[in-house]
Order: structure tokens, then C-alpha cells, then sequence
């Protein structure tokens, strides 16, 4: 069952537990400017959906899997909401990292979920005044 995880290694390539350097997907430098543009384009389209009163950030990183970029939304009450994305190596031969699509598909996403949280918070402090 071991050969099975990618914590097993690859025989005679990769120790157990251990990742080979080939596997994890490297950025060049005009890619880093596309996925840092692709991210902010995500937080400035969330922005537009959303009030003044909410949070929206993102944040690009190196992870154990490679390039990481996070977008996230602090609502004024609730809990934060957050949606991630690694560029898998076929996508980084493209255009854009993340399509047009998927970035408007991903703020509309967090826009919604942080509104939800804000919902759901208010309803707990809040009272119907009819029913």
C-alpha cells in the first residue's frame, strides 16, 4: 500500500516522504507577473460585488506544492472566506494562469460566500419584528 501514496517516493528517484524538486512546478519571472495579475484582477472584481465595509486581499506564495495564490474576503461580522489556486504545469504555458472565466467565477463565489456569512451571523443576534 505504500507505492500507492505519494509519500512512498519514486524508487530509486525520490526518498520516502521527501518531494523531488522536479515535481513542484517553477515559476519564470513573466509568470509570476501573470499569476499576480490574475490574482488581483480575482480581488479587484470581488471588490466591485461587494460594500466598502468588507476586506478583500490576496496573497501569492511558495508551498510545499508549489506557487500557491490565495484570494480572501473578511466580512464586517462572520468568518473570513478564502478560495486558493496552483497553476498546474500545463497551465503555465498559457495566456493567463487563471482564465477570465474562472476569475469571475471565483469573485462572484467569495462575494456570495462572504455575504452568506454576514447573514448567517446577523440572524443569530438579531430578533424578527413580525412573523
Amino acid at each position: 500500500m505504500n507505492g500507492n501514496t505519494p509519500y512512498a517516493g519514486n524508487p530509486g528517484i525520490t526518498q520516502a516522504g521527501k518531494r523531488a524538486s522536479a515535481d513542484l512546478p517553477e515559476l519564470t519571472t513573466d509568470q509570476k507577473r501573470m499569476l499576480r495579475q490574475d490574482v488581483s484582477r480575482i480581488a479587484a472584481r470581488t471588490r466591485e460585488f461587494l460594500p466598502n465595509e468588507y476586506v478583500v486581499d490576496s496573497e501569492i506564495s511558495h508551498g510545499s506544492a508549489g506557487p500557491q495564490a490565495t484570494v480572501a474576503v473578511r466580512p464586517p461580522v462572520g468568518h473570513p472566506v478564502s478560495a486558493g489556486f496552483t497553476p498546474d504545469r500545463d497551465d503555465l504555458d498559457g495566456e493567463d494562469l487563471i482564465a477570465a472565466e474562472d476569475r469571475d467565477e471565483v469573485a462572484r463565489g467569495l462575494a456570495a460566500s462572504a455575504a452568506l456569512q454576514v447573514k448567517q451571523a446577523m440572524q443569530e443576534g438579531v430578533t424578527p419584528t413580525a412573523r
